[in-house]
């Protein structure tokens, strides 16, 4: 498969900043590490379906992630790289490109500022559908925060300025803020999680808006974000179902698009 030739080329950025991690930690060791892989089906809404028909259409697919994360005494890292229909040709003739061979990937930080709960935060999010040759990444610099309350919920919000590149505009695009949340909690015997991530962009170039979006020109705000139940039966295992959300975003302007994830983990860290 020659989309196959082109993975190392998106993993780079994450794979630089993983690795530059690792190697100018001040501790010997993470105070803590997690890492898996999955394999996750994700099941658009028969309305998302309908209102994308026209523009970015949208279809469900499988696709493969691999997702880590690290922590020091001076900051943290966390990031994942997914290969969508990894079986397919780079451009899919029998769903007329919809299940192309894509590849997304995301790296964040949070450098901490002394003994405060603020951080500068660093976000790269690299996007690829090979099948059309597109592709876009999202540059985010900012402050970041982070707390844990006595129930256990842990919040990291965050806000930066936003560039992006891509093909059709390349240049500062506005402002992303969001956050990231989980709480842990026990029911029937069993350890279950429910987490969350949400960014919402605003500001962004009218040209920007124009020229990545099919059918249209997008808004200037964009919502984008997941809502997620893990259960935990054994230290290995991981599975869960996930809220998938979108607005303003996904390359079709005016729709909101939602889905199901459905996801099992192998943990391995």
């Amino acid at each position: 498969m020659n989309s196959v030739r082109k993975i190392p080329h998106a993993l780079s950025c994450a794979g630089v900043l993983l690795a530059a991690a690792h190697a100018n930690a001040d501790a010997p060791s993470p105070q803590w590490s997690f890492a898996n892989v999955s394999v996750n089906y994700l099941d658009w809404s028969s309305g998302t379906e309908r209102r994308t028909a026209d523009n970015a259409a949208k279809s469900d697919f499988f696709y493969l992630e691999l997702e880590g994360g690290l922590g020091y005494e001076w900051g943290e890292f966390y990031g994942f790289f997914d290969v969508e229909n990894p079986g397919n040709d780079q451009f899919d003739e029998a769903s007329g490109g919809k299940d192309n061979f894509r590849t997304a990937g995301k790296v964040t930080s949070h450098l901490y500022l002394g003994e405060s709960p603020f951080s500068v935060y660093a976000h790269l999010y690299d996007f690829r559908d090979y099948g059309y040759d597109l592709r876009e990444q999202d540059q985010v610099l900012g402050l970041g925060y982070r707390h844990t309350f006595a129930s256990g919920l842990w919040f990291k919000p965050f806000l930066g300025a936003a560039r992006v590149q891509s093909d059709g505009y390349t240049g500062m695009n506005g402002f992303m803020a969001g956050w990231v949340a989980g709480y842990d909690f026990t029911a029937f015997g069993q350890e279950f999680s429910v987490t969350n991530w949400h960014e919402q962009t605003f500001g962004r170039d009218d040209d920007y808006l124009a020229k990545n979006y099919v059918g249209g020109k997008a808004d200037s705000v964009g919502t984008n974000g997941a809502l997620s139940l893990w259960w935990h039966p054994h230290d290995r295992i991981t599975t869960g179902v996930q809220y998938r959300y979108s607005d303003e975003k996904l390359g079709a302007p005016g729709q909101y698009q939602n889905a199901m994830i459905y996801t099992l983990k192998l943990n391995l860290l």
